[in-house]
């Protein structure tokens, strides 16, 4: 039964019409969330973007790969590319940024101020296959979450990470290996989209 509190997803027809790069299959995204510049974002298949998620892409562009989770609340900026690789995922409140000003001072900050007053640090954000990203956390310009990290809840991610590991804090600092996935189930899963 429908209620007045839950908005629900947009059907695949939907969808089709909103004028987005490339479109997959079986995708969910949640009937409120801000998404912008469309034309600029590829989704693949077997995707779900839930409620109060915002996703902003600039002229690089957002690329979501196959069997993506983007959970409720995420905030996505993307002026400078994201990447996200298939079977990654987004827990709550998750931030990506692409591009930030500078904290350190001798620049003005803000997006009111002219740009070439600004000093802003850029990189486009990459998580590879795998690499999960627990609530509240954020990930900052330039940064590849190598195949398979784990990233704890409210951790700060500043600098690349290793393939296969857990990294927890601010700013976050591998903690434990974590275990891989069975590429024989990886590849089955792959294989029926095709």
């Amino acid at each position: 039964m429908n209620t007045p509190f839950d908005s629900g997803y947009y059907t695949d027809a939907d969808l089709k019409k909103f004028g987005f790069k490339s479109l997959g299959e079986n995708v969910l995204i949640a009937k409120n969330c801000t998404i912008v510049n469309l034309e600029t974002i590829s989704i693949k298949s077997n995707v779900r973007i839930d409620s109060y998620a915002t996703i902003i892409s600039g002229g690089v562009g957002i690329f979501i790969g196959n069997f993506v989770h983007i959970g409720v609340g995420c905030y996505l900026s993307g002026s400078s590319g994201i990447t996200l690789e298939d079977f990654s995922g987004l827990s709550q409140g998750v931030r990506i940024y692409s591009a930030t000003d500078d904290y350190s001072g001798g620049a003005f900050t803000n997006p009111t101020v002219p740009k070439k007053y600004a000093k802003i640090k850029r990189g486009h954000v990459k998580l590879q296959k795998h690499v999960i990203v627990g609530s509240g956390s954020i990930i900052l310009p330039g940064c590849t979450l190598l195949e398979g990290s784990s990233v704890g809840a409210l951790s700060v991610i500043r600098k690349s990470t290793q393939a296969w590991k857990v990294y927890l804090g601010n700013p976050a600092k591998p903690i434990a290996n974590r275990k891989m996935i069975d590429r024989g189930a990886e590849e089955i899963l792959l294989k029926e989209l095709r």
